[in-house]
């Protein structure tokens, strides 16, 4: 049985979502806090990864987003880092009374505190130590001139670097240098591991009051929309990150006219669109609009840089 309460919660939120309880004599915590996924993400969901945190992949999600953690034989929880939501799983002994029950939520939700405590603790530690090795890699990077990934992309090499092979394009957090996104010849992109992303930007250009300040998903497309338009540029460099970036921006800049210049992803397979309904949400959550390239059909294109290597006029 799954019995879903609205309850008050604690650690990284002001509340958990719900209180999932489960007969005890029918569930250990490790098959109820599986079930608790399925049921609220999809019977198809399988848990990846060994210890306490485990990660999954929500439905239409390209990222693992999705996590979950055992707190000890009788309290579980789960939830998503691109939404914000948790819940907690409890197993209940159906014959105690709503007294003890009550007491075993508390007991759990205290379980919930400590756990996001350590993990947070964990995660400071780990974008300290990515931030430090972003650093040395920058001080040893020499300016980028013809890295392959800047003919085929053609665009200016910018405040990007260059390290043997790769291309290392600077993320900040708005003050300092956090994480890299490296870039090898071949297009393959990777960010430091355990680096920050999430809020976290690669600037471009000055941000200029007289135009609008532009928001976008990759580098490349970045550069592309900077020499199109001399408009300041922030690149998110995906998606799910284009609306951390926009309320950071907006709160920084009040008065700046936001522009999110979203991926065309509809005919390329992503089922959703969720380049463009990204773009939509972070626009909307800042009072600014979104825009996205068009192409004609048949074309194999989904962001500004592909627009304009087609020849078409890339405006804001």
């Amino acid at each position: 049985m799954i019995d879903y309460k609205k309850a008050p919660g604690c650690g990284g939120r002001a509340r958990l979502d719900s209180v999932i309880e489960m007969d005890q004599r029918h569930h250990t915590i490790d098959s109820a806090l599986l079930l608790a996924v399925r049921e609220l993400y999809g019977i198809g969901i399988s848990l990846q990864g060994r210890g306490q945190w485990q990660r999954f992949k929500p439905p239409g999600k390209r990222d693992l987003d999705g996590y979950a953690a055992i707190l000890g034989h009788e309290a579980a929880m789960l939830g998503r880092w691109d939404t914000g939501e948790q819940h907690l799983v409890v197993l209940a002994d159906e014959q105690a009374t709503d007294e003890e029950r009550a007491n075993a939520r508390r007991e759990a939700q205290q379980q919930v505190q400590v756990a996001r405590e350590r993990q947070q603790a964990a995660l400071s530690q780990q974008h300290s130590e990515a931030a430090e090795r972003a650093r040395a890699l920058w001080g040893r990077a020499l300016p980028a001139q013809e890295h392959p990934y800047l003919l085929r992309k053609d665009v200016a090499p910018g405040w990007a670097r260059q390290l043997g092979h790769l291309l290392l394009v600077p993320l900040t957090d708005g003050t300092q240098l956090v994480n890299v996104q490296t870039i090898a010849t071949d297009g393959t992109k990777r960010f430091l591991t355990g680096g920050r992303k999430k809020g976290c930007y690669h600037p471009i250009g000055q941000f200029d009051t007289g135009r609008p300040l532009l928001i976008c998903e990759g580098w490349a497309t970045g550069m592309t929309l900077h020499a199109a338009t001399g408009s300041a540029v922030a690149c998110a460099m995906d998606a799910g990150n284009l609306l951390p970036v926009a309320r950071y921006l907006h709160r920084r800049y009040p008065d700046a006219r936001i522009i999110i210049a979203a991926d065309y992803d509809y005919d390329h397979g992503t089922e959703g669109n969720p380049g463009i309904m990204a773009g939509q949400a972070a626009g909307a959550a800042v009072g600014g609009r979104c825009i996205w390239p068009t192409f004609s059909e048949g074309a194999e294109g989904t962001d500004f840089n592909d627009l304009a290597a087609m020849g078409g006029e890339v405006s804001v």
